[in-house]
């Protein structure tokens, strides 16, 4: 799998990343190694994670993986925090205390003694960013983490992120929803990266798996729309401008002779600051579908097509002064 570095950064990672939200929960151990075997046979580096996922089954699960099963330095090991895990005072929130707690209660989930890459998971109105951001420079000069990023940050925040982070913890990465279904970061989030060397990390990359074409004739009764638990999920994007871009979607597979799937993964990877779509999957066989999608690259006038039939309108000041 081709490799590509982390916005300005020295680190180098595979251009998929595998998604582990629901390791520990609906993917059991057994599978969940199934799928990282596969992954990282594949040529993938990227593993991606959250202290918040599974209430810390999913890091647990992870943690157990690695060493044994696949060597802890072939994986770039990135997870989360700030999302809210417990009741008590240091149990959410980009607040010092609450990061640091929560780096060392990653830490020892994972049996490692740094994380690769560090997210903060959201955007934290009741903290000064001065504070957030020192919780993150100490994380990197202590060892405990190599990189930092953020996620679900919004164009202004990743900004004021970036220009606000010491030299020593740069803002390396942002993990945000980014498909042909979820354009929105291409208003501001995606020229804010660009102008401070951050790399993109999009989640849901296949449109929450409406771009799969799995929906276009209802719902199977294994999709995660079939799922109470994710219905509302999936039905955000089961939309008449989202069966137009399914339907573009599928006829370029077809011309292509290949899968939806790897058409959707295809486009985003490529799109301008992208450096690796975080693929989640039920199962190895559908993540083996998914790796597919790294033999193909987009003919310019098929992107161009999907490019026009997704496209979003830029309204002010996006579009100022045209």
């Amino acid at each position: 799998m081709e490799k590509r570095l982390l916005g300005r950064s020295g680190l180098r990672v595979s251009r998929m990343a595998l998604g582990t939200m629901t390791w520990g929960g609906d993917t059991d151990a057994e599978e969940a190694a199934s799928q990282l075997v596969t992954f990282v046979d594949a040529g993938g580096t990227l593993v991606d994670t959250a202290d918040i996922y599974g209430e810390g089954e999913s890091e647990r699960v992870l943690g157990s993986l690695l060493g044994d099963l696949v060597p802890r330095d072939d994986v770039v090991l990135a997870t989360k925090a700030v999302a809210r895990r417990t009741d008590g005072p240091f149990g959410g929130g980009a607040s010092r205390g609450a990061l640091l707690s929560a780096l060392e209660g990653s830490l020892k989930r994972l049996g490692t003694d740094h994380i690769d890459l560090w997210q903060l998971h959201a955007w934290d109105t009741c903290v000064p960013i001065a504070e957030t951001l020192a919780a993150l420079e100490y994380a990197v000069t202590s060892g405990k983490a190599r990189y930092v990023g953020v996620s679900n940050y919004a164009g202004w925040q990743l900004a004021t992120a970036a220009a606000g982070a010491a030299a020593v913890a740069p803002i390396v990465s942002t993990q945000v929803e980014y498909s042909l279904l979820e354009r929105g970061v291409d208003r501001e989030v995606v020229p804010a990266a660009e102008h401070h060397g951050i790399g993109l990390l999009p989640w849901a990359p296949l449109g929450r798996g409406v771009l799969t074409g799995k929906y276009r004739t209802g719902t199977p009764a294994d999709s995660r729309g079939a799922n109470s638990a994710y219905a509302g999920y999936v039905e955000h994007h089961r939309t008449d401008r989202a069966a137009r871009i399914v339907q573009a979607v599928a006829t370029a597979a077809d011309g292509l002779g290949t899968s939806p799937l790897a058409v959707a993964l295809a486009w985003v990877r490529d799109r301008p600051g992208v450096v690796a779509p975080v693929v989640g999957a039920r199962d190895t066989g559908q993540l083996t579908g998914s790796l597919t999608a790294e033999d193909i690259t987009l003919p310019p006038a098929i992107r161009s097509a999907l490019d026009d039939v997704s496209a979003i309108e830029a309204g002010y000041p996006e579009r100022w002064p045209h």
